[in-house]
C-alpha cells in the first residue's frame, strides 16, 4: 500500500515520519503527472510546490486555518492531500474535480481563485471576520511570484502599515508567473537574498551553532549587514515580518521555518518568501516550465491555431509598419506573441499579470501616435474593463484588443469561460467588436482594425474549428454569406458556431448561414435584406446582451415595434459554466445541432416566444 493510500486530511500528514513525507512527496507528483498526461491542466507550477505544501499541511490545521491561493492553478497537491485524491485522476473532466479550488467542491478550499491578484485582499477579509466573530484560526495566502505584482495585491499589502495577527503570505517563487519574471518589485524581492553567499551563510550559522543563542545573535548580525546592503526590505513596511529566501522544495529545513513563523505570527504578520523549482521531478517541466506550465491532454504544449496565426500575422504587419507594437499581460506563448518577440523584440511588451496596467499602457501608446496591440484571453481581458471604458473607449482611441480563448474553454471551467467579452464590450460607445470565422478572416480582421484609428476587438477560440476558405474584406461586406436561404436564416458568431449552423443546414433547402464576423456595427444592408424571413442568432457568449439581443433591437426598430418575422436567441444560460467537454457544454446550453433543429422547427410552425423553447 502507498503512504498516499492512507492521506485523507492535514492530522494523517502530521503522523508521517520525514522518510515517508519525502516518498509521499514523489507518489503526489507521479499523481499529478498521470493526471495531467491524461487530463491536461497546470503541470510545472504543482510539480514545484509540493513539499511547500506537505510543509503546510505538517503545521497547519487546514480547514479550520484558512488556505488561500494566488493563483489557483498551484492547488493541486492541496486538492490531493484534503481528501480527494480518489477523484483527482478526473480533475478537469465532466463531473470531476475542478482545476481551481472550488468553495462548493470541499471545505478545503477558503476561497475560490482561477484569476490573479485576489489573495491578499481575500486573506484580509478572512482576518477581518475571524476578528471581528472572536475566532481564533490562521489565515495562509499562496502567492505565485507573478500573481504578487498584481495591481489588487499591491493595492492589499500598502492600504495600510498595520497587518492583523496570525496572518502569513507566502511567496512561492519559481522565478516565473507563466514566462520568465521581468517585474521590477520582483526583482527586488529576490535579487539580494538569492545571493549563494547569503544562502550559504544562513545553513553554516545553523550547521555550527545548531539553536543556541549564538545563532540567534548571528543571525541578527546576518540580518543587520543585509539590510545595509539591500537597503529596507519594503515588505517590512507594510506590516510583515519578512521571512527569505527559503528552499521551497527542502522539505524539513521549509516545515521546521513554518514552525517557527507560526510562532511569530501569534504577535505579527509573516511574509515568507520560498524559492521552488517550477516543475520540479520531470526534466522536460524544469527545462521548459514556461512550455510546460499549462499542458493538453498527452502533455501536449503551444498555443492554438488561432494564437499561433496571429503571432504570424503581427511579424509580417511590423515588418512593414514598426508603429505596431504587441503587448501581452505573461501570456505570450499562450497568445502567440512569442514570435513576435522573438522576429521584433523592440515592438513587444509583456506587462505581467496586469491586465489593467497593459490596457492603459496601450491607450497612452495610442495617444502617442503608437498602434498598439493587446493580445489577451477573453477571462482576463473582463479585469481591465474600466480601463477600456475610461482610457481607450471615451478617449476614442485606436488600440486593438485580441481576444483570444473566446467561448467556451471546456476543461479549464467557470473562472475561465469566454462568455461575457461580447456583453461588455459590445454596449461600450465607438467599439468595433469582429468575429473572424477562420485563419484568413482572422488576417482580413486585422488588417481592418488597424486601418480603422478607432477602439477594436478582434474576438477569437483557441482552435479553429471548420475549413479554411476564401473571405471577402471587411471594406466589402461586414457579414459573410456562407449559405444561402429564403426561409430561414442562422446569424452565426464564431467558427465554431458557423459549424454547427452548417451542420444543421447542410441539404436543407432555403435554410441560410450568415457569418456575423462583425458583432457591432451589425450589417444593417444584410439585416434588411433578409428580414422577411425567420431568423435564428447562435453565439458562444451569454444569451443576455450580446448578440441576439442587438439583433433582436435592430429587426424591432419598426414602427409597431415589432420583427416582421420570428427570432429566437440561442447563446449560454445565465449561469456559470462548469469544467468539462466543450460537448457536453454545448449541449447544456442549447449550442448544438440538435437545439438549432428544435428552434428552428418552432419559429418554421410560427412560435416565436423565446419562453417557449427550451434550452
Amino acid at each position: 500500500m502507498s503512504i498516499l493510500d492512507g492521506i485523507d486530511g492535514s492530522f494523517r500528514v502530521k503522523d508521517l515520519s520525514l522518510k515517508d513525507k519525502t516518498a509521499l512527496a514523489e507518489e503526489i507528483r507521479d499523481v499529478i503527472f498521470k493526471a495531467c498526461r491524461e487530463n491536461g491542466g497546470h503541470l510545472s507550477a504543482n510539480l514545484g510546490i509540493v513539499e511547500t505544501m506537505l510543509a503546510l499541511y505538517s503545521v497547519f490545521d487546514f480547514p479550520k486555518d484558512k488556505l488561500i491561493f494566488d493563483v489557483g492553478h498551484q492547488c493541486y497537491a492541496h486538492k490531493i492531500l484534503s481528501g480527494r485524491k480518489d477523484g483527482f485522476k478526473n480533475i478537469r473532466t465532466d463531473g470531476g474535480l475542478s482545476g481551481f479550488p472550488d468553495r462548493e467542491e470541499s471545505e478545503y478550499d477558503a476561497f475560490g481563485a482561477g484569476h490573479a491578484g485576489t489573495s491578499l485582499a481575500a486573506g484580509l477579509g478572512f482576518c477581518e471576520a475571524r476578528d471581528r466573530a472572536d475566532d481564533d484560526y490562521y489565515v495562509v495566502d499562496v502567492v505565485g511570484d507573478g500573481a504578487f505584482v498584481n495591481g489588487l495585491n499591491l493595492e492589499a499589502l500598502t492600504a495600510s502599515q498595520k497587518k492583523p495577527k496570525k496572518y502569513i503570505v507566502i511567496l512561492n517563487d519559481n522565478g516565473m508567473s507563466i514566462n520568465k519574471n521581468k517585474n521590477g518589485v520582483y526583482t527586488f524581492l529576490s535579487k539580494r537574498s538569492t545571493k549563494k553567499g547569503y544562502l550559504k551563510g544562513k545553513r553554516a550559522i545553523k550547521k555550527v551553532f545548531g539553536d543556541s543563542f549564538v545563532t540567534g545573535f548571528l543571525r541578527k548580525v546576518r540580518g543587520f549587514i543585509k539590510r545595509i546592503f539591500n537597503g529596507v526590505n519594503v515588505i517590512e513596511q507594510f506590516g510583515f515580518k519578512y521571512v527569505g529566501v527559503v528552499d521551497g522544495n527542502d522539505l524539513k529545513g521549509l516545515t521546521d521555518i513554518m514552525e517557527r513563523i507560526k510562532t511569530v505570527a501569534k504577535e505579527k504578520a509573516v511574509f515568507l518568501h520560498v524559492k521552488t523549482v517550477k516543475g520540479k521531478g520531470v526534466k522536460r517541466a524544469e527545462e521548459r516550465a514556461d512550455l510546460y506550465h499549462g499542458v493538453g491532454k498527452s502533455l501536449s504544449c503551444g498555443c492554438g491555431n488561432f494564437s499561433a496565426a496571429l503571432g504570424e500575422k503581427l511579424v509580417s504587419v511590423i515588418e512593414k509598419d514598426k508603429k505596431v507594437v504587441a503587448i501581452t499581460a505573461a501570456m505570450k506563448d499562450g497568445t502567440g506573441l512569442a514570435a513576435v518577440e522573438k522576429a521584433f523584440p523592440d515592438n513587444f511588451i509583456d506587462a505581467g499579470i496586469a491586465e489593467e496596467y497593459a490596457v492603459t499602457l496601450a491607450a497612452g501608446m495610442a495617444a502617442g501616435g503608437l498602434k498598439p496591440v493587446f493580445a489577451v484571453y477573453s477571462t482576463f481581458l473582463q479585469r481591465g474593463y474600466d480601463e477600456i471604458l475610461h482610457d481607450v473607449c471615451l478617449q476614442k482611441l485606436p488600440v486593438v484588443f485580441c481576444v483570444d480563448r473566446a467561448g467556451l474553454v471546456g476543461a479549464d471551467g467557470k473562472t475561465h469561460q469566454g462568455v461575457f467579452d461580447l456583453s461588455y464590450l459590445t454596449h461600450l460607445p465607438g467599439m468595433t467588436v469582429l468575429a473572424p470565422s477562420c485563419i484568413n478572416d482572422l488576417n482580413a480582421a486585422i488588417d481592418y482594425a488597424l486601418s480603422l484609428s478607432a477602439p477594436v476587438a478582434v474576438r477569437y477560440p483557441k482552435e479553429r474549428c471548420g475549413a479554411e476558405r476564401e473571405v471577402p474584406p471587411y471594406t466589402e461586406t461586414l457579414w459573410e454569406r456562407v449559405k444561402s436561404g429564403d426561409k430561414l436564416n442562422i446569424l452565426a458568431v464564431g467558427p465554431d458556431m458557423i459549424s454547427v449552423a452548417l451542420g444543421y443546414a447542410d441539404g436543407k433547402d432555403g435554410v441560410g448561414v450568415i457569418s456575423a464576423r462583425c458583432v457591432k456595427p451589425l450589417d444593417y444592408r444584410m439585416l434588411n435584406d433578409i428580414k422577411n424571413a425567420p431568423v435564428i442568432t447562435l453565439e458562444e457568449n451569454s444569451v443576455y446582451g450580446g448578440f441576439g439581443d442587438s439583433v433582436r433591437r435592430a429587426l424591432s426598430d419598426t414602427d409597431d415595434g415589432k420583427p416582421a418575422f420570428g427570432i429566437i436567441s440561442l447563446g449560454v444560460k445565465d449561469a456559470f459554466v462548469k469544467h468539462g467537454s466543450l460537448k457536453r457544454q454545448r449541449e447544456e446550453n442549447g449550442l448544438d445541432e440538435k437545439s438549432v433543429a428544435a428552434a428552428a422547427e418552432r419559429l418554421l410552425r410560427g412560435l416565436t416566444d423565446n419562453k417557449n423553447i427550451k434550452r
